[in-house]
């Protein structure tokens, strides 16, 4: 049966048994008031006698329930009646909206995300269902969006070396002595940049899984390690490492934040000055968050540009040093980190130029 029906059914057989409830009521407390048995009761006038021989008649219990059983069915037949028409339109008035949420789960069956709900009137149960369905499909299609946009981009990241690595294979092939190392060099090269791109996709599908479990993690020790592993990096271009701050103990993949520290360092160390640059970094706790903060030098950076960072393949245009390849995954990367972890990533740009990243995440005392 449709919850339509059952709803009518269910309206009906209350009715009924309030019905039958209000009769037995008046059966029970009336009726055992009244002889069982009919009687007849002479009149007479005291002074008078009998008045012209006229009896007072008494009906009994049986000739009570005789005259009311019949009325009380059609009553409750009526009741019945009544009860199945009234249901029935009262089930279809409350489940208009039911019908409503149903059409635009269809339509998001098929596809079509775009659809809203957008009921209207009081906000009972059925209008709480219907807004939340509507944020789900706003956050369905944001992020179906971004999926698109990224396997976009990630295919054409992908292709790219591909095809350089055939161009290079076609030119040796047309030369009749071509250098063979220094076509193995940027075959080297090329290939290089396509397995560091497909280690990066890996990391970023990985990191974007939630983190149910985890382990007390101190980003003072990891902000500690990534310098050191990136320090050949910054005194090659210039850069100068600064680590300071205390203790910040997080909860979670100790991988996955090693991975976090060590790209915002990096980040910050290629998009830099050009000379006489620098890279602070500074961890803290504030309110049973860990906090890990990684400032750097550099020209100004837009706030339009600050709010795209954190997508697949942004490269910092503008900001980004002419010697440096990256594949645009960082900060992206980070993102899904400080998500994972139920964490939060503020980029701010620096007065003077530069840019500041701030993560707060979880702490191990967090909630306590």
């Amino acid at each position: 049966m449709s919850v339509r029906l059952k709803l009518t059914f269910s309206y009906v057989g209350l009715l009924v048994i309030a019905g039958a409830l209000l009769l037995a009521v008046v059966v029970v407390f009336l009726l055992r008031y009244v002889p069982n048995e009919a009687v007849s009761v002479p009149i007479s006038v005291p002074g008078v006698g009998r008045e012209g021989g006229r009896d007072l008649f008494i009906p009994g219990r049986g000739d009570l329930w005789a005259a009311f059983a019949p009325r009380a069915a059609a009553a409750m037949g009526a009741l019945l009646v009544f009860g199945l028409a009234g249901g029935w339109i009262l089930a279809g008035r409350m489940l208009a909206p039911l019908d409503r949420i149903t059409s635009a789960t269809g339509q998001a069956a098929e596809g079509s995300l775009s659809h809203r709900i957008e009921l209207s009137g009081r906000d009972d149960e059925f209008r709480q269902l219907a807004d939340a369905f509507d944020a789900m499909l706003g956050r369905l299609e944001t992020l179906v969006a971004e999926q698109r946009r990224f396997a976009a981009n990630a295919s054409h990241e992908l292709r790219t070396p591909l095809a350089i690595t055939q161009s290079l294979l076609d030119v040796a092939r047309q030369d009749p002595e071509p250098d063979l190392g220094a076509l193995l060099d940027r075959l080297q090269a090329v290939n290089a940049r396509a397995i560091a791109l497909t280690e990066a996709l890996l990391t970023l599908s990985r990191a974007e899984q939630h983190v149910t479990s985890g382990e007390p993690v101190d980003l003072s020790l990891l902000a500690e390690e990534a310098t050191e592993l990136l320090l050949p990096l910054a005194e090659e271009r210039g850069i100068a490492l600064r680590v300071s701050g205390h203790v910040s103990r997080a909860v979670g993949s100790r991988a996955l934040l090693a991975q976090m520290t060590a790209n915002l360092v990096q980040n910050g160390i290629v998009h830099n000055l050009a000379q006489d640059g620098a890279v602070r970094v500074t961890t803290g706790a504030e309110d049973g968050w860990a906090i890990l903060t990684v400032e750097n030098t550099g020209p100004a950076v837009a706030p339009e540009l600050v709010a795209k960072l954190t997508e697949p393949f942004q490269r910092g245009a503008g900001r980004a040093r002419s010697d440096h390849s990256g594949v645009g995954l960082g900060l992206a990367i980070v993102q899904a980190v400080v998500r994972a972890h139920g964490g939060t990533l503020r980029l701010e740009p620096i007065p003077g130029g530069g840019l500041s990243a701030t993560v707060r995440l979880p702490g191990s005392s967090h909630g306590a």
